[in-house]
């Protein structure tokens, strides 16, 4: 039997492309084909002139808003769970640098596969911010950033993103100087329930577009501004802000608790600060990961603590002062 000479074996391979080739051309076709199909029936319940199927329309909205049971009032229903469940896998076992764990991903993403759609606020843009954006389909993703160019980059690639750059003026080594002046001043300007653009806290995050303190957050992601080293900014304005933000307004005021995600919950700046505005009886007990703490707020509450027992400690502060006066 004679040898494949060079010329067969370069016709052999080039036939084995054109096959490889004939398959995944027929995959993509028959993928979009699909994606036709559902994207055709899906727009055909939208409601049309004529109160008959106005009515149908009506309907068909209300069966799939009371199906989606995670979603909040006043939005669309949120992603099919086979396509939620498909994004995060995905993303889970992705070798991006500079990521989340994948357990930190999966607890993350089921907060908000109970909450979506909603309103989704993310301080700190990373390479999982499209996935939350995505995985908070037809509800609101907001994200804010302290790195402008970071901004500038990320939102002509992802259309629909909503962010912001914000400037910090906290640096991560006056964490604890920052504190002290923030439990002095818990009954005045570093009150738990306020209007923050107004705020004089040197926590406070009063800069942001105004319409975003008139949203009624129902998640909330801390994982920025960033606090590797002593000259960062830290997550304490973010962790603060937040505190607020869910006891007051219209946070405080939808009706439901805020869910609120700390990550990189293992440090210390995000645990004191955590364990000061979010607090340990809010926190959920295993929903969270190591390097996640989960938290759920209630809004209102007229006292000057964000804590139990803080305002007793205060009290208590003030008569030892006082007494030392005297």
């Amino acid at each position: 039997m004679k040898s494949m000479g060079t010329r067969d074996k370069l016709t052999a391979a080039s036939g084995h492309r054109r096959v490889l080739f004939v398959v995944f051309a027929f995959c993509f076709a028959f993928a979009t084909f699909l994606t036709f199909l559902y994207t055709t029936s899906h727009f055909t319940t939208a409601p049309s002139s004529g109160s008959a199927t106005g009515s149908a329309a009506a309907s068909t909205t209300t069966s799939v808003s009371s199906g989606n049971s995670g979603g909040q009032a006043g939005f669309e229903s949120g992603l099919p769970l086979p396509v939620f469940e498909a994004l995060v896998h995905f993303a889970s076992i992705s070798n991006a640098t500079h990521r989340m764990s994948d357990t930190d991903i999966r607890a993350i993403s089921a907060v908000l596969r109970a909450r979506a759609p909603c309103n989704l606020l993310v301080f700190g843009l990373g390479a999982e911010s499209p996935l939350w954006l995505a995985l908070n389909h037809g509800g609101r993703t907001v994200f804010l950033e302290e790195n402008e160019f970071y901004v500038k980059y990320l939102e002509p690639r992802h259309p629909g993103m909503e962010a912001y750059d914000v400037s910090y003026t906290t640096k991560v080594r006056d964490f604890r100087d920052l504190l002290a002046a923030a439990r002095a001043a818990r009954r005045k300007e570093c009150r738990p329930v306020q209007n923050l653009l107004f705020s004089e806290c040197r926590l406070a995050i009063n800069d942001l577009p105004n319409d975003l303190y008139d949203v009624p957050w129902d998640v909330v992601l801390i994982d920025g501004p960033s606090g590797w080293n002593p000259n960062s900014p830290g997550r304490m304005p973010s962790i603060f802000t937040t505190a607020v933000l869910a006891r007051s307004g219209a946070t405080a005021a939808k009706g439901r608790p805020t869910d609120v995600l700390v990550h990189d919950f293992q440090f210390e700046v995000e645990q004191v600060l955590s364990r000061e505005f979010l607090c340990d009886e809010n926190r959920v007990a295993g929903s969270g990961t190591p390097s996640l703490g989960h938290f759920v707020i209630h809004g209102g509450g007229a006292g000057d603590a964000f804590c139990a027992g803080q305002e007793d400690a205060g009290s208590s502060g003030e008569k030892t002062r006082r007494r030392r006066r005297k």
